[in-house]
């Protein structure tokens, strides 16, 4: 569907939002002044008028990040992403309920990278660069799975499965992650659902130089070039009554690295948004619902095995793709346990990790091992200055969770990273961007990355606000040392405060 199209449709969408007379009775039917005049609203929740059937909800989030060595880990060079900045988003939505069974949702969102060195174009140079007013969802969902065991969702809409490693709205980001997707559930039985949907990612236009500065342009998918299908079913403690459990099978094909993006209309560099590939994921999870059942201990896994075949090369700043007919091979896993002392004081929870993704540790087999970790919100889980993605590491990781009060929440997270392989990249959270050159130093260089120690606090001050305080270290390795060419191995900062203000 074209921009023209879109826009057409989503007009027509929002002219029946408006115009609650189409499914009222008009003998009964209240003037505006009265429905107006009497919402069921409280602080913190969304605005409501109709006796529900017609919502608003709202967010305003801002957050400072100070970064330092983030990118190059060398205290002798200023990158633009050694710097202090603000990150600012707001959101606006509309849901109209006619009928149980019927709802209309749309929303848009701005989002700006303020008082930062780095480029207002999206991903260059690390930048999250600057998306002025857009559609940020715009759906219908037909049916009620209480009263019909299936339903439909059609239009910009969020997918989210499992705990995000594969497929997630990356709210973190300040974009965050939205497909226009047509996506049916089924309610095969009372705790076991299963989705199919087929989608493609919304790109962020931004600012781009080659479309002239400051002009605005409507973020579109490119399904005839980047498309993701899959079936996901979900298992709530039927199988095993304190167990969710999750299977599933993922399509992604990709035909290339667009878009990609520049400095200037005639830089040389391109920077990918993403890279050329063909995939196809099958895969599990399971995670326990009830530590009272394991008497206080709680646990999850996941494990994901890819294969498929290449198309173009990965060009640009990408990472390695699926090249010209290379075969795809490729796993990946976590594992993870807890303990709960729900009697004691700040209600402790003391959690060990695990997460390994493999790398292609032979470039001229004619086959890829490099793990294609889809579409994840892999900031919640590798560290949270996003040096890592599940592809090409391990991650043994140890975590303290303490909960003085009903409000505030307290982590610790140490992280140990080591690559699968150096035959293969060290690529950052988005899993396209290398964090050094793959040459002959970095083959030859320690697979012992690095630690890194996260610190978080999070105070839930009320419904509609909430704050996020966090810093994070990052312990230089033998890997920075060896692949940098002055032998730099400085250690790494990262210190955010985040405020969210919502209804």
């Amino acid at each position: 569907m074209n921009v023209k199209h879109q826009l057409l449709a989503l007009c027509a969408t929002a002219g029946f939002l408006l115009n609650p007379v189409l499914n009222a009775d008009t003998t009964t039917e209240p003037t505006p002044k009265e429905i107006l005049s009497q919402p069921t609203w409280k602080l913190g929740e969304p605005i409501q008028f109709m006796d529900g059937k017609l919502v608003f909800d709202a967010q305003e989030r801002l957050r400072m990040e100070m970064r330092n060595n983030t990118f190059d880990f060398n205290d002798s060079m200023k990158s633009p992403q050694d710097d202090t900045f603000l990150l600012q988003r707001v959101r606006l939505g509309i849901l109209y309920k006619p009928a149980e069974w019927l709802k209309f949702y749309a929303s848009g969102q701005d989002s700006r990278e303020v008082f930062s060195n780095r480029p207002n174009t999206p991903f260059v140079l690390g930048s999250e660069g600057d998306n002025t007013f857009n559609l940020r969802e715009g759906n219908v969902e037909i049916g009620n799975l209480q009263n019909f065991p299936l339903s439909a969702k059609i239009g910009r809409q969020v997918l989210s499965y499992g705990d995000e490693r594969l497929i997630g709205g990356f709210d973190w980001n300040n974009f965050g992650r939205t497909f226009d997707a047509a996506k049916i559930t089924v309610q095969a039985t009372q705790k076991l659902s299963i989705d199919i949907f087929a989608a493609s990612v919304v790109e962020m236009e931004g600012y781009q130089p080659l479309q002239g500065d400051h002009t605005w342009q409507f973020n579109n998918s490119d399904p005839s070039h980047d498309k993701l299908i899959g079936v996901y079913a979900t298992d709530k403690n039927g199988l095993v009554s304190f167990q969710q459990t999750e299977a599933y099978f993922l399509y992604r094909g990709k035909d290339g690295n667009d878009p990609n993006y520049k400095l200037t209309p005639s830089a040389a560099d391109n920077f990918s948004y993403d890279v050329d590939q063909e995939v196809y994921c099958v895969g599990g999870r399971v995670k326990s619902t009830s530590p009272g059942h394991l008497k206080g201990f709680d646990y999850e896994g996941d494990f994901a095995y890819e294969f498929g075949t290449g198309g173009l090369p990965a060009t640009g700043k990408g990472g390695r793709g699926l090249e010209n007919g290379l075969t795809l091979s490729a796993f990946a896993a976590h594992a993870a346990a807890g303990y709960n002392w729900e009697l004691a004081p700040w209600t402790p929870r003391l959690g060990l990790d695990y997460a390994v993704a493999s790398g292609d540790s032979n470039p001229n087999d004619g086959k890829s091992e490099s793990f294609m970790n889809l579409f994840p919100t892999n900031h919640k889980f590798y560290g949270y200055m996003d040096t890592f993605a599940w592809k090409n590491m391990h991650d043994p990781s140890i975590n303290l969770t303490l909960k003085p009060n009903s409000k505030i929440t307290l982590r610790l997270e140490q992280h140990v990273f080591f690559l699968y392989t150096n035959e293969d990249a060290w690529y950052r959270a988005n899993a396209v961007t290398t964090v050094r050159t793959l040459n002959a130093a970095a083959r030859n260089a320690s697979t012992y990355v690095g630690q890194e120690s996260d610190v978080t606090a999070t105070y839930a001050y009320s419904k509609w606000l909430n704050f996020l305080v966090g810093y994070s270290h990052f312990w230089a390795g033998d890997y920075v040392r060896q692949t940098s060419p002055t032998r730099a191995q400085d250690d790494a900062e990262f210190l955010y405060v985040q405020t969210t203000l919502k209804f």
